[in-house]
């Protein structure tokens, strides 16, 4: 059997010079598969290339292997998430930067809630960071969701709120803090309470962190 007879549906080819949409076309097939499947284990080249309509021959163009793969699916989970994130502190008015916070963890928690599969991919491959070398956030991923949460608790002590502890301090608390609710909900997803209770939980640790009243 060749490799084309993976192919379930024929799929126009890309004009020249459009290689790109093909490998954000595999990324958002791998990205379908994943929801389905809830992790990477069974996520196969030829799966995605079947959902996308070609044959495995073409995603080994833009991906050398399913590791490869993969790491390029965290990078494009990391953009959703990010442009989420983005999309809810852009929908509050910009003076009400308590509010602003607040829609930025809620989008960050409803994404865990509603991702399951595409969350633990982004946290179950992480960049190891030797001991001996100090964090760098801007230069992962991951930092970058918690330097947005950084600079959105900066934003509050810039408009005269007062925090219990410096912003990034008071940032990884309650970004600490949302991963392990939102971990404790993966454990039972069965428990639908326990889904509602993730924003109202983060909104009362946000309240914590400040020492005034928001």
């Amino acid at each position: 059997m060749t490799e084309q007879a993976d192919v379930t549906s024929p799929r126009t080819r890309n004009p020249w010079g459009q290689g790109e949409k093909l490998r954000t076309e595999i990324l958002v097939a791998a990205a379908r598969l994943l929801s389905e499947l809830g992790s990477e284990e069974g996520l196969t080249i030829r799966g995605v290339a079947r959902a996308v309509g070609i044959a495995p021959a073409s995603i080994y163009q833009h991906f050398a292997d399913k590791a490869e793969l993969v790491r390029g699916l965290v990078a494009y989970d990391y953009d959703l998430l990010g442009a989420r994130m983005h999309a809810a502190d852009e929908s509050v008015p910009p003076e009400a930067v308590v509010a602003r916070l607040r829609a930025q963890m809620s989008a960050y928690c409803q994404f865990a809630i509603d991702n399951p599969g595409h969350y633990r991919l982004i946290y179950n491959n992480r960049q190891a960071v030797p001991r001996e070398r100090k964090i760098d956030l801007a230069r992962s991923p991951l930092g970058q969701v918690v330097l947005r949460i950084v600079s959105a608790f900066e934003r509050c002590e810039a408009a005269g709120h007062e925090l219990r502890r410096p912003a990034r301090q008071a940032a990884i608390t309650v970004f600490v803090g949302a991963h392990g609710r939102v971990a404790l909900h993966h454990a039972a997803p069965e428990d639908t309470e326990s889904a509602a209770g993730i924003h109202s939980f983060v909104d009362d640790l946000i309240s914590l962190v400040f020492a005034d009243e928001v």
